[in-house]
Formats: C-alpha cells, structure tokens, sequence
C-alpha cells in the first residue's frame, strides 16, 4: 500500500470500493443520503474514507454496508486491510479464519451441489476451469 501525504489510505481496494459503490448509487442516492443512513454524525467522514484520509473504523462496517447495500463481509474484509501491520487483523484470522462474502459463499454451496458434497481436493484441471471462468 503506497503512503500518501495526508491520505494514507488513498490507494486502497476500501477507497476504490467506496469511490465506485458510491457512483453506482448515484441515480438512488446522495453521498450525504449515504453518510446519514451510516449513521455518521459528520457527513464528511464518508468523503474522508472515500479519498483515504482516514480509515473506516470496524464498528461502523455494519452501518455503512446497509447503507451502500453491500455485504458487510466484504467491507468488514476491505477494511481489515487498511489495519496493515497491525495485529488485529491477524487476529482475527487467527480466530476466524478466512472471512467469507456472501458471493463466495454462494460459489461454495454450487461447489458442493455439483460434487453431491464430496469434498473434492483442488486439481489442476479444476483450478484452470476456475480461472477459465474469469479469464485468468
């Protein structure tokens, strides 16, 4: 993650998340309408995280994933990255484990589904097919 003066979290997939979620729901709704709805006091905060000059705090993931209708999983896991070094994260993941979004999850139940649930190990063949799937 490149530091920037002043915005620190500028480059991170948290402010791309936010930047583009929020020009998605620009036809429905206002930054502000965004930033009240999250429950933030100041309605700036949301601009402040947007543009990485602050990082979202993990109490507020569950607020602003409602108001950005998005899986709170995948904002809680964007902004567990912004935490870097710090061991919070890996605690989490310690504890945890991996952190889920609602779309892998649905990935995982079509997994299961199409192996009658045999929990198939990760071939070759089935890792080339994955990434056929996106290009890769």
């Amino acid at each position: 993650m490149k530091k920037r003066a002043g915005r620190p979290y500028a480059d991170t997939r948290l402010a791309a998340f936010l930047q583009k979620r929020i020009l998605e729901l620009k036809p429905r709704k206002t930054q502000l309408q965004i930033a009240i709805e999250a429950g933030f006091v100041q309605p700036n905060m949301l601009s402040m995280f947007k543009n990485g000059s602050n990082k979202l705090p993990l109490d507020r993931v569950p607020g602003l994933a409602k108001a950005l209708e998005c899986d709170p999983a995948l904002l809680f896991k964007l902004a567990l990255e912004q935490l870097g070094g710090d061991t919070t994260g890996t605690a989490i993941d310690q504890i945890f484990g991996t952190i889920v979004t609602r779309n892998e999850v649905a990935w995982l139940d079509e997994i299961r589904k199409a192996s009658d649930h045999s929990d198939p190990s990760i071939t070759m063949k089935a890792r080339g097919a994955i990434r056929g799937i996106f290009g890769k």
